[in-house]
């Protein structure tokens, strides 16, 4: 089953779609103020023309405030952490294991196009066409050890927003169906990047703490490393310097 089948599969089995609800989760992060993921930094004219777009066409559904940039996950690290004390905790030894994994992985450069309008039951999203198969390579190599990952298919994609209601889950399709982009988005994606957010809020912005860029095979930091590094300084590099 491919990718698009199985959310459309998955998303028309529920009636409704789920409330997203604008509050402080604090029992989920418990004072915990910042929650990483991996990323690919979608966040160009082209690509937030088109999740605009999409988002007008889905006006009134839509949860409001929704500040987080277009970006395409590939692995839901948990709380930065000087030392991992809870399972959902990110520390440099999960840090240190994927800049390992990464420099086996060796990728170069690659395209993706954006594709067609879907969705999962709490939020609508844009699929990613990927020839290459590059992101599927870097979700399994970003995830090895990390077994709160390994539960769900994992469907590259562009988040549009958070769904404010239960609303009917045919009448959304409808709206996503008429859906038609303008021309079609490629871009080239040369690096990945350590980001986070504010786990207070639903639908904070991303902040990006460090990009792991293909051609030079290291991390580049745009800001101090959130631990104590044990790598050699020679793999890493400050941005800028």
């Amino acid at each position: 089953m491919n990718d698009q089948t199985y959310a459309r599969t998955h998303f028309i089995k529920h009636a409704k779609t789920t409330k997203n609800i604008d509050r402080d989760f604090h029992e989920w992060h418990q004072g915990r103020p910042r929650y990483a993921i991996w990323a690919i930094d979608a966040d160009t004219p082209e690509v937030r023309q088109q999740v605009q777009a999409a988002q007008q066409q889905l006006t009134g559904l839509l949860l409001e405030n929704y500040a987080r940039q277009p970006h395409i996950t590939l692995s839901v690290c948990g709380f930065l952490s000087d030392k991992a004390e809870q399972a959902d905790d990110f520390d440099v030894n999960h840090f240190e294991d994927h800049i390992d994994n990464l420099s086996q992985l060796k990728l170069t450069p690659f395209e993706i196009e954006i594709g067609t309008l879907a969705s999962f039951s709490s939020a609508p999203f844009f699929h990613i066409k990927d020839d290459s198969n590059n992101i599927a390579s870097l979700n399994k190599c970003l995830n090895l050890g990390m077994p709160q990952n390994q539960h769900d298919q994992y469907i590259p994609h562009i988040t549009v927003g958070l769904y404010a209601d239960a609303w009917s889950s045919n009448t959304v399709s409808i709206k996503l169906d008429s859906f038609t982009a303008a021309n079609a988005v490629r871009f080239k994606v040369k690096r990945i990047s350590l980001m986070c957010y504010n786990s207070a809020e639903i639908g904070g912005a991303l902040h990006t703490i460090a990009d792991y860029d293909f051609s030079l095979a290291k991390i580049q930091w745009h800001e101090t490393p959130p631990f104590a590094l044990k790598i050699s300084p020679s793999d890493t590099n400050k941005k800028g310097a």
